[in-house]
């Protein structure tokens, strides 16, 4: 049994390449509906709330992407100020004393301790096998994870890796953690823009518009809670608009605006063209802008498993015009 907390959509549909399956735990009404939708198990509740004792005995790998708008580059980045309170909360959770709530009342940002969740969960089911994702100023907290995962016998590796090395058609780089307590780990070799590879993939042979030689700036869920019309940055929209009307741009035929579609920012995430978001649009675009790509998942999954990766090679889905 995979367990995989924060569940959304991309790590679930990565797994499927490579022959598995996972049990999701998620809050949002909108990405448990797109879930059942895609045939995913899926429990909807507060991860934080959840016992671990029904999964005791019974995990064989552990998932987790934590929410990351308080330690991403917009906003008022609280979470980076609640770093040492994080930190504080994971080696009490990794010695079996849960602080959770007194740590997480001292936070500036009251999503910071979601970072800590995964380690009261590692350290109650030893899973044979964790991955882990988040925005890249995480990383010193994925170390932490990793010294204490490496002193329980656990293979790790943790780095910041980017979508765009391995083939999809956006630059999203974030920090990754993949450990293993039966076989020694490491980080997947890009597959693509290195020296005797393939180019890296242009966003405008994904979506038909956009850079004609390089991947698309990341997609982000928008620009509020519930989502947003925008799943590029204002800074990304402008710096994109400077290379319209040059050679390192294609227009998008009749349509002015820089804002991709539910299905291009879906396409550009490396999801299937046939999987349906559930939900308002905002929603989606929060469903689709909060995921892992699949094809890095899998690369990830892969990685952590030892399982072969030929038949679950990263794909790029290029948009249906």
């Amino acid at each position: 049994m995979i367990v995989h907390r924060f569940a959304g959509i991309g790590w679930s549909e990565g797994l499927r390449p490579l022959g598995l399956t996972d049990i999701g735990l998620e809050l949002a009404t909108a990405a448990c509906r797109t879930r059942h939708a895609a045939g995913h198990a899926t429990i909807q509740c507060d991860v934080t709330q959840y016992p671990t004792a029904p999964f005791k005995g019974r995990a064989t790998g552990g998932v987790d992407s934590p929410p990351c708008p308080g330690f991403g580059k917009s906003g008022k980045k609280l979470g980076l100020l609640d770093l040492p309170l994080v930190h504080q909360a994971i080696d009490d959770l990794a010695r079996g004393h849960d602080t959770r709530m007194a740590i997480g009342a001292a936070c500036r940002d009251d999503r910071s301790i979601l970072t800590a969740e995964p380690m009261r969960w590692h350290h109650d089911l030893r899973p044979e096998w964790i991955c882990m994702e988040q925005v890249p100023s995480v990383l010193p907290v994925w170390r932490q994870y990793a010294g204490i995962l490496s002193g329980w016998g656990y293979s790790v590796a943790a780095d910041v890796v980017d979508a765009a090395d391995y083939g999809l058609g956006q630059k999203r780089p974030r920090a990754v953690l993949v450990a293993s307590r039966v076989r020694e780990v490491a980080l997947p070799a890009p597959t693509h823009g290195g020296l005797g590879q393939p180019p890296m993939t242009a966003m405008a042979d994904v979506v038909g518009w956009g850079y004609t030689g390089r991947p698309a700036p990341t997609v982000t869920g928008g620009g509020t809670a519930t989502g947003g019309a925008e799943p590029f940055g204002n800074g990304t929209r402008q710096s994109m608009k400077r290379h319209i009307g040059t050679p390192a741009w294609r227009n998008r035929r009749d349509v002015p605006h820089l804002r991709p579609t539910i299905a291009e920012a879906a396409a550009l995430q490396g999801f299937r063209p046939d999987l349906v978001f559930q939900g308002r649009q905002g929603e989606q675009y929060l469903t689709v802008g909060n995921a892992v790509p699949p094809p890095l998942a899998t690369v990830l999954v892969a990685a952590a498993t030892g399982l072969p990766v030929s038949a679950a090679s990263p794909r790029v889905f290029a948009h249906a015009a």
